[in-house]
């Protein structure tokens, strides 16, 4: 066989194996365990870092501020130095919708070796635990939750032993843009493929992960974990807390939201690069040797199968035509489940591999810009040399 038919060979095989061996990781069945109801309903505080947020606040704390949650529940809202008027404008919202009661705080500039946001829920959990809650849910102040998606958190956790110690929900991404349509299906399926939900939800499973947007945490596995000074330097955070949650004992599960939506928009390339690139190479834990690893691995699974066809069919080599067209078609295949469930056209499922050649071209770039000592960059504060992860 020829060289090209070679490569569309080694393509085939590793679509293959990621069809079969990484956890089913393309089906999307994944969703919020349903349990019963509890008998007694648990204390709950919300706790939502924010900064600069104005702009999302208006759609995203009222909907947490009327949940029909039949326990007892608060809202915390850490202004982490708005500058926009974050803070006020929260307050005037509950003064306007009422509903769950709201704390605003600010606690001032982050100190050094803490990220902003794992600094600002330090705060927002230290002032959660004066009332000593059953749970912590963290969200993201530009997530919207439906009226009973706190019940049914709580409910999917079970109040008993048996039950999750962290449940989290992967919230529905925007997706109106054209960029937003090429690219935020394939984040969430690249992210699926890393740390596949069945597996993650196995227990005794040796892969963590949570969505840092929706995540509801047993106060007393906070407390074993040590959460969040045992991630303080993470940018990954949502991965970081699962992985000490699991560490100290806990159990977790991850899943697809039904009635959790980012409310976020990324209209631009740009804005989407922007958002991958800055914690990319976090991902490969800042090593040289991963990355170079990365981009040939990348391209032989994701851009070497139509490159192949293309080639076999102009040069009449049937071998590598064949390979890399079945290559091609299962890649198609593992993505239609996650087009379908973001209600997207599944003619988009043969541009996967333009979209990894983008997510290929984010990764270097955020490499680029960490040895440029520019690191994980977001709303004007700049890690140069942050934790992945941190390892014991």
């Amino acid at each position: 066989m020829s060289a090209v038919a070679w490569i569309a060979v080694g393509s085939l095989i590793a679509w293959v194996w990621l069809l079969l061996g990484q956890g089913f990781y393309w089906r999307t069945e994944q969703r919020l365990p349903r349990r019963g109801d509890p008998v007694r309903w648990p204390s709950v505080a919300v706790v939502v870092p924010a900064r600069d947020e104005a702009g999302m606040l208006p759609v995203s704390l009222p909907s947490l501020l009327v949940q029909d949650y039949p326990g007892e529940a608060r809202v915390i809202l850490v202004d982490d130095c708005s500058s926009d008027g974050t803070g006020g404008l929260a307050r005037d919202l509950a003064s306007r919708y009422g509903g769950l009661p709201l704390t605003v705080v600010t606690p001032g500039e982050p100190e050094r070796g803490w990220t902003g946001k794992l600094w600002a829920l330090r705060h927002g959990i230290a002032v959660a635990r004066r009332d000593k809650p059953d749970f912590l849910l963290l969200t993201d102040a530009d997530i919207a939750h439906e009226p009973d998606s706190l019940r049914d958190l709580v409910a999917a956790a079970g109040s008993g032993g048996e039950g999750f110690d962290l449940v989290s929900q992967m919230a529905r991404l925007r997706v109106e843009s054209f960029w937003e349509r090429l690219v935020v299906p394939a984040f969430v399926y690249f992210f699926g493929q890393l740390y596949p939900f069945r597996r993650v939800n196995r227990a005794r499973s040796r892969t963590s992960a949570a969505a840092g947007g929706c995540v509801l945490l047993r106060t007393e596995a906070a407390e074993r974990a040590r959460i969040p000074d045992s991630i303080r330097q993470a940018v990954i955070d949502d991965v970081s807390l699962a992985r000490e949650v699991r560490r100290a004992g806990g159990r977790i599960w991850l899943g697809l939201a039904e009635r959790v939506d980012s409310v976020r928009p990324y209209p631009r390339l740009a804005d989407l690069w922007r958002m991958v690139a800055r914690s990319a190479y976090a991902q490969l834990r800042h090593n040289p040797l991963l990355l170079a690893g990365t981009v040939p691995g990348l391209l032989l699974v994701y851009a070497a199968p139509p490159a192949t066809l293309v080639a076999g069919v102009l040069r009449g080599d049937g071998a590598a035509a064949w390979a890399g067209g079945a290559a091609w078609a299962v890649m198609t295949a593992t993505y239609l489940p996650m087009l379908a469930y973001y209600r997207q056209s599944l003619w988009l499922g043969p541009l996967l591999p333009v979209t990894a050649v983008l997510y290929l071209l984010m990764t270097v770039d955020s490499a680029v810009q960490h040895y440029r000592g520019r690191g994980a960059a977001w709303k004007g504060r700049t890690y140069a040399r942050p934790e992945a992860a941190p390892d014991r």
